[in-house]
């Protein structure tokens, strides 16, 4: 039987960050890599508080941490996104929250888009992979 992890809630946590955290969570659980939290708070125009970015090495990788991600939260928060944007091509996809938006790539695919270059204005914190 595999043991998981519950996220327990912290007095000094909104319910925005204990979501941040169950998503970095669920791309730990598969090996995303530079898993990066960006806050997009202090920003004003921006269109969530939180966007958070990995990348895979393979489609089924991408597939196997968006997966993660959608089971992370459900569990934690009894939430599904409210919108999936990419899953046809595999290559960069999008899960919305509303409040924090997650965007996972392929390596090549991030480092053409360079979300985190877009935003750079943003507090960044970078996860440890576990």
């Amino acid at each position: 039987m595999v043991k998981t992890r519950q996220l327990k809630p912290s007095p000094s946590k909104n319910a925005t960050e204990l979501l941040v955290e169950a998503v970095v969570e669920g791309m730990q659980d598969k090996k995303g890599k530079e898993i990066i939290a960006l806050n997009l708070k202090k920003l004003g125009s921006s269109v969530a508080d939180y966007f958070v970015v990995c990348h895979g090495d393979s489609r089924p990788q991408l597939e196997a941490l968006v997966k993660s991600v959608e089971e992370k939260v459900h569990k934690v928060r009894e939430e599904w996104p409210r919108h999936v944007e990419g899953m046809d091509n595999a290559e960069w996809v999008l899960l919305d929250y509303f409040d924090v938006v997650v965007h996972i790539f392929l390596g090549e695919k991030r480092e053409f888009y360079g979300v985190e270059r877009l935003w750079a204005d943003a507090e960044e914190k970078k996860q440890a992979n576990r």
